[in-house]
């Protein structure tokens, strides 16, 4: 399979910004609709978790599928399948009819990340791998913040216009996915639909890469995870429950949240990645990310307070390419698009859990969300040092004979 060339990559992140910015138009309208829709406050969360669920189960199988068509062709797929889901979300009502749409829609975000990831793995030179991990992370994070801010605007005016933005928006994704990027599909590669759309298989197939090293390096994606969601979660009731701020407040901190993570990224992470040994130097990410969640519930300032939101939310962007490059770095070349798919589904569930959890412990005390997501966070920088050894006493033991 040869590698491409730099000018594809470069229609490779276009369609990447596009796609992300999309993705988000319905974000912050999605809370209006409910509440004019007359459904309960926790459906929002419950429409939240039905997508993450799905997405969860079939992250593995897109995996596969990628092996049988390519990454483009998953892509547009998966691409239009959503916007398919988006516009069943606009036009339905009640709160099962909604759930419906949403597990549809979950069902094809999972083949759009690993099929971007694996696109990555499969296209890109071994030098350039890290570099480019990095900065789908960053054009995604950036252009998700500022999907939010336009799908904001244009909800005030109409939040059915804001779907059918976002509709035509993930459709025209799709078909440029197939129509620029190169063909990745594996020559001789056959796969069984009706098998492969059964999730359990696709967990068990995990068992062909799956190893100590492996379980230990999952237990950290899917504990960070929760972590990251967990805060995420809660943090915009917080600031509106205990600052008072309102949505356009909300609007402007996410475009904040963007550029801090498009700086941190195309900086330090790019530096980690280059000059550090990232798998130790992910351990002081995901501590520092612990240390600030947890002075939070210490502060009264909301000056203060949101000075280290943005400080956490800054090292947070950085772990998600660095731990992406471990998994992809540390895989068998022909284990690597289920390693990917697999990351995908275990990073999926922690989205899921954290979501509930945030939902549940916030009704308990309102810092108990940061308190929890600190000690996740310090959960995780464990498991990478014990991933960290297990993967040092394997290379000893390598050496030696």
């Amino acid at each position: 399979m040869h590698k491409t060339n730099k000018n594809t990559f470069i229609f490779f992140f276009a369609i990447v910004a596009l796609q992300s910015m999309g993705a988000n138009f319905a974000h912050p309208v999605t809370p209006v609709l409910i509440k004019n829709l007359g459904l309960a406050n926790y459906s929002f969360g419950l429409f939240f978790a039905g997508m993450a669920f799905s997405n969860f189960l079939f992250s593995p199988m897109w995996a596969k599928q990628v092996k049988r068509i390519g990454s483009a062709k998953v892509l547009g797929i998966c691409c239009v399948g959503y916007a398919i889901g988006q516009a069943m979300f606009a036009v339905l009502t009640t709160i099962p009819t909604i759930m419906i749409a949403r597990l549809f829609s979950g069902f094809f975000v999972g083949g759009i990340m690993v099929s971007l990831l694996t696109y990555i793995n499969n296209k890109a030179e071994i030098e350039r791998k890290g570099m480019y991990l990095a900065l789908t992370a960053t054009f995604s994070t950036v252009f998700a913040a500022f999907g939010y801010l336009v799908g904001g605007v244009v909800g005030l005016y109409s939040i059915q216009l804001t779907f059918a933005l976002q509709v035509v928006t993930l459709a025209t994704c799709g078909i440029l996915f197939v129509l620029l990027l190169e063909d990745d599909k594996e020559v001789g590669i056959t796969s069984n639909w009706v098998k492969d759309i059964n999730p359990l298989n696709a967990f068990i197939d995990s068992k062909v890469f799956m190893n100590k090293a492996f379980f230990v390096l999952f237990m950290c994606v899917f504990i960070s995870s929760v972590a990251t969601t967990c805060f995420d979660q809660s943090f915009n009731y917080y600031v509106i429950d205990v600052f008072h701020l309102n949505s356009g407040h909300n609007g402007l901190i996410k475009a904040a949240v963007g550029f801090i993570s498009l700086i941190a990224n195309t900086t330090l992470c790019m530096w980690i990645l280059k000059r550090t040994n990232f798998r130790k130097s992910v351990v002081v990410v995901f501590a520092i990310c612990s240390f600030t969640l947890l002075s939070l519930t210490f502060i009264i300032s909301m000056i203060m307070f949101m000075l280290v939101v943005f400080i956490f939310f800054a090292f947070n962007s950085i772990y998600i390419p660095i731990i992406q490059n471990i998994c992809v770095s540390d895989a068998k070349k022909e284990d690597a698009n289920m390693v990917i798919g697999f990351y995908n589904a275990i990073k999926s569930l922690g989205m899921i859990i954290g979501a509930l959890y945030a939902g549940f412990i916030y009704d308990i005390g309102n810092t108990l969300p940061f308190i929890s997501s600190a000690i996740f966070f310090m959960i995780a920088t464990t498991l990478i040092c014990i991933y960290i050894m297990i993967q040092k006493r394997k290379r000893d033991i390598l050496i030696e004979k």
